[in-house]
Parts: C-alpha cells; sequence; structure tokens
C-alpha cells in the first residue's frame, strides 16, 4: 500500500529533518550546509469549490529552509509513474501559495515553493528527469522545472558518498524485479542480506564518527523495515531473512541503550556523591556523549 511508503517518507522527513538537505542539494543545485533551520508547515490544505464544500488536499511535505535567504520546498513521494501527477503537484503548489500568500493595499502576492518529486518506481522510457510548468499571464509567461529524483538509480555506494541517507527505507525498490530470485535461491538471498548488513555497519560508522545521531539511525532501519515487509509481502523468505537482520540491528539498539540509561544513572548517583565528573565518567564507563546527555538532564 502506497500509504506506508508515505508514511515511512514523512516520518524520516519530519523526525530526521536534517536529512532532506542533502536531497535538497542534489536536486536543486543548492550548497546547505545542514546548520540551516527548517520549518514545516501544514500538510492539509483545502481548495474552494465555490458552490460545493471544500476539497481537502494533503501534501507529502511543505517546509521552509533559512539559509542566506529563505525558500521553501514542496517534495511529494511517489510509489509508481502517475500521468495525473503533475496536475496534482501544481494544484498543491497553487494552494500552498494561496495559503502564505500576502493581501496588501489590494495587492495579492504568492510565492509558489521549489517542488520536486521522489518516484520509488519509474518507467525507463516514459519517466523524465524533470517536469515543467509553464504558466501563462496576460503579464507574461513564466517557466521553470520541477526536478524528479529516482531511488532505483542510486547504489548504495552512492547512497552514502552523497549522503542522501533518506533514500535508505527505499533501497530495496531496487531489488524489486529479482524478489522471486531470492526468495528462490538461499543463495541470492544471502547476497541480500549482506547489503543490509553493510547498510547497518555504514550507518554505526556514522553514529560513532558523529555524523549521524543514534536516533536517525534508528528511525531509518524502522521505516526501512516497515517498507521491506510492505513491497515483499508476498515472498516470506525475502521478509523474514531480510527482516531478521534488520531486527537484530533494532534489537542491539534497543539493548544499547538500556545499557547506557543504567550507566547514566550510575554517573549521576557517583556525581550526586560529591565524585569528580572525569572519575565519575571513568567508573560508570560512558562517553563523552552521554556525559553530556546525563548532566543536561539533570539540570531541567
Amino acid at each position: 500500500m502506497a500509504d506506508i511508503y508515505d508514511s515511512a517518507f514523512r516520518t524520516v522527513l519530519n523526525d530526521c529533518t536534517k536529512l532532506i538537505i542533502p536531497i535538497i542539494n542534489v536536486s536543486f543545485g543548492e550548497h546547505y550546509t545542514g546548520d540551516e533551520q527548517i520549518t514545516f508547515f501544514p500538510n492539509e490544505h483545502f481548495i474552494d469549490q465555490q458552490n460545493a464544500p471544500d476539497e481537502k488536499r494533503i501534501t507529502d511535505t511543505n517546509f521552509a529552509v533559512y539559509g542566506a535567504v529563505r525558500k521553501t520546498y514542496h517534495w511529494e513521494c511517489q510509489s509508481t509513474p502517475d500521468s495525473k501527477m503533475l496536475i496534482r503537484l501544481f494544484e498543491y503548489d497553487a494552494q500552498i501559495a494561496l495559503d502564505q500568500g500576502d493581501i496588501s493595499k489590494e495587492v495579492l502576492t504568492v510565492e509558489f515553493p521549489n517542488t520536486a518529486v521522489l518516484y520509488l518506481r519509474y518507467a525507463k522510457t516514459s519517466t523524465p528527469n524533470t517536469y515543467k510548468y509553464v504558466i501563462k499571464t496576460p503579464g507574461g509567461s513564466i517557466e521553470y522545472d520541477v526536478p524528479i529524483l529516482k531511488t532505483q538509480q542510486y547504489t548504495l555506494d552512492e547512497i552514502f558518498e552523497k549522503n542522501l541517507l533518506l533514500l535508505i527505507p527505499f533501497y530495496i525498490f531496487s531489488k524489486e524485479t529479482t524478489f522471486s530470485e531470492y526468495e528462490n535461491n538461499p543463495s541470492k538471498l544471502e547476497t541480500l542480506k549482506s547489503e543490509y548488513l553493510e547498510i547497518i555497519e555504514r550507518l554505526d560508522q556514522l553514529v560513532e564518527d558523529g555524523r549521524l545521531s543514534d536516533f536517525d539511525r534508528t528511525t531509518l532501519l524502522e521505516t526501512a523495515n516497515d517498507v521491506i515487509n510492505e513491497i515483499a509481502k508476498k515472498y516470506q523468505n525475502v521478509v523474514k531473512g531480510v527482516g531478521n537482520v534488520m531486527g537484530g540491528a533494532l534489537l542491539e539498539t534497543n539493548a544499547r541503550r538500556i545499557k547506557n540509561e543504567g550507566k547514566v544513572e550510575v554517573f549521576l548517583n557517583l556525581i550526586a556523591d560529591g565524585i569528580p565528573k572525569s572519575k565519575a565518567q571513568r567508573l560508570a564507563e560512558i562517553d563523552d556523549d552521554l556525559v553530556e546527555k546525563a548532566l543536561k538532564s539533570r539540570k531541567k
């Protein structure tokens, strides 16, 4: 069901906000550093139907990035090519522009967002690399491109090299055409499992290097697991095989979290007893990040 994929997309965007920045940089040629402020707007928009009840439209995501200048963005996640996608995009964009528009001294000012589409599947012969808007007005014509990002075109190495971690939950789409082979060939299934072990190891390394939070890592793995369970639900060996790999990683995360929570409690008790911070840290066997979090929680 497409809702599963939309939900995964929205979850990663809303819970791991910074992961959208590399996607924007690739799609729009921006040079955001990742330190920019991002503000999300409501996804629900109501289109005036005049004599009929207003029609509700729900966008996948609509937000502003505050870099050198403020820019608004609208992204849609689409699981399959759709001939009406471009029409829906324009309807969404027009409503976003109206919702955020300004009327001053009988002048209506609207700003259309920077819009892009993430295709989880695409047709090689008919899905373009960009859509295009051509808007003809009495004051002149305006035209601009709407970038299309195709998940299946990115290899695992490219995802990590370009920091496109937001695509990880949907990496399984690049394997969809060979599910039957994985299902019936244990050797090939092991190859698929090894790829997901590699994903976990590379995410773990990013966490260890301080380039990814443990929370973001867990969210990526959880949403990836949800997507795998949906897309491969007719292939039980695939679901079970890859699911066991993902489940093991998530269980390990929970175990580590519980263990760390115990260490934090020991550390705070030692501090409360007057033990110097450095000695308390050594006795509790916790790293600098946990020390910082523990001290912050103590101040609240």
